[in-house]
């Protein structure tokens, strides 16, 4: 009985290490300190004007 919640315990021990190495590795280490929105392209153009060059 013992064997079998300590082989369990094992593999949910496993698991938390296996995810916790997929999530933190390879991180910089300051990437809390960084904005999010850095990362990520601004879609809208940078100024609010019509395309010159589309026909009407």
């Amino acid at each position: 009985m013992y064997l079998i919640l300590l082989e369990a315990f094992m593999a949910g021990l496993i698991l938390v290490v296996i995810v916790w190495w997929t999530m933190f590795t390879g991180r910089p280490k300051n990437l809390e300190t960084q904005k999010i929105g850095n990362l990520v392209e601004d879609p809208s153009p940078k100024n609010n004007q019509p395309d010159s060059n589309l026909k009407k």
